[in-house]
């Protein structure tokens, strides 16, 4: 008996990393499952040398008659117990069966997408309560956050190899180059901070609008565009802070991500940072679009080697006691378990 894991979308971002960085958790926990996926030639490599069964569909719109059917097939050919879908997108082609299925929602997304499912998972509390509020009953929706974990053969980069002084306070903005990520109030705040130089890795559509605002602002020199980067941890080890100006971030995972690096964080109170961080205690907390804010955070953390210090210990200590790979996969397991796929 398996689990079908559903994901829609063909793109990179941090749902569709994670998508990958569960399945191969749940893998080696002995987790019986297959992946029916958009095609994105990348994360069928990863799945497949990780030993999951994949099937590629095309996951279209309201025209598209074949994917539907077609998961069917290879939900029967698997034996699965538990089709689970990853978003909307997924949700909308996720047949009736003989399996219970689930909706993981990563975000505020519209209900009306997972009519007819048997339970829904939301990784914060605050979604699972939002979505208890639109009438869904509260005994068929589960929260199990994300897990992080510092990939240990990741050693950190050498700076020179993006033309970055090794004796130069670095910072570290991940995510979508996208206006909701507020890549722009990072580069405000840079203005303020003239010896630090700012990496920034992510793909998106305002990557021309960035780059422009960044030669605007006269930091482009100090700026470097790094794309879409299948090395995260080993940024997080390098650089000295991590920036996280998101204007909507229902979760926040580069937050987690950072901790479990031992990188200490300053991030815009947006939905997600704001339920994760505790403000002094393991990470700084400023106004969402405030650059001079963003700013006056990451001076104080570049000035005090041991605040950095103390909100790096106390960020791996959150990640070992809620946020660990082991904490969640036994919860989805649990999950699974519940519904038919032991």
């Amino acid at each position: 008996m398996s689990v079908l894991h559903l994901l829609g979308t063909a793109g990179e971002g941090g749902a569709e990393t994670y998508f990958v960085d569960l399945l191969k958790a749940l893998k080696r926990a002995g987790v019986a499952e297959a992946a029916a996926i958009r095609r994105n030639p990348l994360r069928e490599a990863r799945l497949r040398k990780a030993g999951i069964p994949v099937k590629v569909l095309h996951f279209g719109g309201p025209l598209d008659i074949i994917t539907r059917p077609a998961v069917a097939g290879f939900a029967a050919l698997n034996g699965t117990r538990v089709a689970l879908a990853w978003m909307n997108r997924a949700a909308r082609h996720t047949p009736r069966g003989p399996w219970a299925r689930i909706g993981r929602l990563g975000g505020y997304y519209s209900l009306k997408y997972y009519r007819g499912f048997d339970h829904l998972v939301a990784n914060t509390e605050d979604i699972a309560d939002w979505i208890v509020d639109q009438g869904w009953p509260a005994g068929r929706v589960t929260c199990i956050p994300n897990f992080a974990a510092a990939a240990a053969e990741r050693a950190p980069v050498d700076r020179a190899t993006l033309d970055t002084p090794a004796d130069a306070p670095l910072l570290l903005a991940m995510g979508r180059l996208h206006e909701n990520k507020a890549h722009d109030v990072s580069l405000q705040a840079l203005t303020r901070l003239p010896d630090a130089y700012l990496w920034i890795a992510g793909a998106g559509p305002q990557e021309a609008k960035l780059k422009g605002l960044a030669e605007a602002l006269g930091v482009a020199p100090r700026v470097r565009f790094l794309g879409w980067r299948a090395d995260a941890s080993a940024l997080y080890r390098t650089a000295d802070v991590c920036v996280f100006p998101s204007r909507y971030e229902p979760l926040g995972n580069v937050v987690i991500q950072a901790w479990a690096h031992g990188l200490p964080v300053v991030a815009a109170e947006s939905q997600g940072p704001k339920a994760l961080i505790q403000h002094d205690r393991d990470g700084l907390l400023v106004p969402i679009d405030d650059a001079e804010a963003l700013a006056a955070g990451v001076t104080r953390l570049l000035d005090d080697p041991g605040l950095r210090a103390r909100f790096a210990a106390a960020g791996v200590q959150r990640v070992a006691s809620q946020f660990s790979e082991s904490a969640v996969v036994a919860q989805w397991q649990a999950l699974f378990a519940d519904h038919g796929a032991a």
